[in-house]
């Protein structure tokens, strides 16, 4: 089963490309007949909403399938310290002028 999934899979940009291009071919039809089955501006507003998909599933896909980034290999990228990423903290910045003993508030807003 794993096997017939793979081929379902999207692996490469390039594979991304091609199914947004199938998207895109897709829209186009269907704008198409929709213009011709409610003229107007009925059927060119709904031609404009099929013609909307491709760019937001087209970004979702090529998002999905970004390569890695590229490791620096330096002189010290040998030791264990270097070679592990650093983590990222997603909290607050701290404030840097308490620390150096500048008695500065972090914010000057006074509303």
């Amino acid at each position: 089963m794993t096997r017939i999934a793979r081929l379902f899979t999207i692996k490469t940009r390039f594979e991304a490309f091609l199914v947004t291009y199938a998207i895109a071919v897709g829209a186009v039809e269907r704008g198409v007949h929709y213009m011709q089955n409610y003229p107007g501006n009925g059927g060119v507003l709904l031609a404009l909403a099929c013609l909307g998909v491709p760019f937001i599933a087209g970004a979702k896909l090529i998002d999905s399938v970004k390569p890695a980034p590229a490791v620096f290999i330096g002189p010290r990228a040998l030791t264990r310290r270097h070679s592990e990423p650093r983590a990222v903290s997603r909290s607050r910045p701290k404030d840097r002028r308490r620390a150096r003993g500048l008695a500065l508030p972090s914010s000057h807003r006074t509303d």
